[in-house]
This record gives C-alpha cells, structure tokens and sequence, in this order.
C-alpha cells in the first residue's frame, strides 16, 4: 500500500515535477525523450525526475484504460454500501474481502451516509444481481446496498 505523502513533499514539488506529471496523466506511455522534450529539460535530469516521482510513491504506476464492454462487461454499476456497525474487527474484515469480488473495478471508502462505493463491470444485469447477493449482501456487517447502473462514463479535468 503506498505511503501517504507529507505536506512537505507536496510542497517540494516544483514547476518542471508538475510538468512532468501532467505530461505523464496524458499519455503514460510516453518516452522519456519525449518526456524530456516537452517539459524543456535533460533527458537523464527527466529520469531522474521520474524516478524521484516514483520513489516518493507521487507516481503510483501508469495504467491502461480499458474498454470494459469489448472484454464481455458491457455492464457497469456502482454499488453503495451501508454497513450496520463500524466494529473495527468486523469492518476490517469485511474491507479485506472487498478486492477479491469478481468484477470490482474500484473500491472507495467513504465517509457520510454510505460506508463504501464499489464500482463493478459484469457481463449481464444476472451476473449484477448474482455480484450483489453472492459476494457483499453475504457479509453480516452490510445493512443495506443500493445498485446504480452506470449509462456513461466521462473523464474529468483533473487537478494538474
């Protein structure tokens, strides 16, 4: 699990990091070269940079975005969890079993009327049902779900 990041390297960041950064949430498969081209700087000052950015756990990874539905999950929901008790035993126990869901895409732990969003890809509205019933409603801590179905996705603009 990554480390959280102090304020103080936050602040440590400088202009050329956060170029580097917002040129790498564009295209993440981008050559260090280029990278290096774009922001204005050196090629091994770029690497280093970027390998300074992973250490410190400020780039977690560079993933691929997958179209869900060409896989065989055409389907996406988000699932709200309400738990009847906040026992930490129990809630821990159910916070470990949440990735080992078939299907679930992102888990999110959230504070205020629901405890936890599960966003999930199935091939079909049974396998959402069977999803629901099978693997969270089981768990004796839940209290209540509510299931959306999700008709679009859109990405945001983020915060670089």
């Amino acid at each position: 699990m990554p480390r959280p990041i102090p304020a103080t390297e936050h602040a440590a960041l400088d202009a050329v990091d956060l170029r580097i950064l917002s040129e790498l949430t564009e295209d993440g498969r981008v050559t260090n070269s280029a990278l290096a081209a774009r922001v204005g700087i050196a090629e091994s000052t770029c690497l280093a940079r970027v390998r300074s950015l992973r250490e410190r756990d400020i780039v977690r990874g560079i993933h691929a975005d997958v179209d869900l539905a060409t896989l065989g999950f055409p389907i996406q929901a988000v699932i709200k969890v309400r738990l009847g008790s906040h026992n930490r035993d129990h809630v821990a126990t159910f916070h470990r079993a949440l990735p080992a869901i078939p299907g679930v895409v992102r888990i999110l732990h959230v504070g205020g009327e629901d405890d936890y969003l599960l966003q999930v890809a199935v091939a079909s509205t049974q396998q959402l049902r069977d999803l629901v019933l099978e693997h969270i409603n089981v768990h004796p801590i839940v209290r209540h779900t509510e299931t959306q179905i999700v008709f679009e996705e859109m990405v945001g603009a983020g915060v670089l």
